[in-house]
């Protein structure tokens, strides 16, 4: 007969997709499976938190990681996205900060997580939601494309996580703080589809316009710039991006076999 020998990551995993999260983790914490689990986190149950004005950051945690669906994925960042505040405290100007926490944490999240048994890429993918978990901070600042479209690019195929991520780490009493994040949550959404959209829009455009087709060709609008701006559209789609005077001249050459 087989025995599966259950790992660390299975007992972690049964915690965080229980029907009743919070009062799992309660469980998992108050009866010492959690310190034997991830000791990191009862170092975040002495840490104070002025930001989210919970006692501490482990019941700031755990409020964030019942808030998510159940995804395997998010809640593993949920549960970690803070867990490098501890290391990371410092005072300045009377208040408490925690500078780089995201880099530490996703580090921290790197080490447990591999030696729990978790596969490579659950791995990789919960560090790198760490890591990005306090990217969004500032957006309501204003944030330039260029910006949104890193934002977009760093995240990945983790784009959809990392905004359910950032949705429900706000734990504040405030409806309208909440009804605020969303706001900016649903408008840098709507941002990164219109930019997306722009992005391929401009990728189908060959690398010269109909006004320069009709310039260099002689001819006026009509059907015929058209078929020439496809010809040159089709260059784009197999060789890429090639230089304005190459595409002239194939465009010549395009032109006088047309004749022809």
């Amino acid at each position: 007969m087989t025995v599966t020998t259950r790992t660390p990551a299975d007992e972690l995993t049964d915690i965080l997709l229980d029907d009743d999260v919070s009062a799992s983790l309660w469980v998992a914490v108050e009866s010492g499976r959690i310190e034997a689990l991830v000791p990191e986190l009862l170092a975040m149950r002495m840490e104070q938190d002025p930001i989210h004005k919970h006692k501490d950051v482990l019941t700031h945690t755990i409020a964030v990681v019942a808030k998510t669906p159940p995804d395997l994925l998010v809640r593993l960042g949920a549960l970690f996205h803070d867990v490098g505040k501890p290391r990371t405290r410092s005072y300045e100007h009377g208040g408490v900060t925690f500078r780089h926490h995201e880099a530490v944490g996703a580090r921290m999240t790197r080490k447990r997580l591999t030696a729990m048994g978790y596969d490579d890429e659950v791995v990789a993918d919960v560090t790198e939601l760490v890591r990005l978990s306090g990217r969004f901070k500032g957006y309501a600042d204003g944030w330039s494309d260029s910006a949104v479209r890193r934002y977009a690019r760093d995240a990945g195929h983790l784009l959809g996580r990392l905004n359910q991520l950032v949705r429900c780490d706000c734990t504040t009493r405030s409806h309208i703080k909440l009804a605020n994040l969303h706001r900016d949550i649903d408008d840098l959404e709507a941002r990164i589809g219109r930019l997306a959209a722009e992005d391929r829009l401009a990728a189908e455009r060959p690398g010269i316009d109909g006004l320069d087709v009709m310039a260099h060709l002689g001819i006026g609008p009509g059907r015929t710039v058209g078929e020439a701006l496809t010809f040159l559209l089709a260059i784009k789609r197999v060789e890429g991006d090639r230089p304005r005077e190459e595409l002239l001249a194939r465009l010549d050459t395009w032109w006088a076999e047309r004749d022809g």
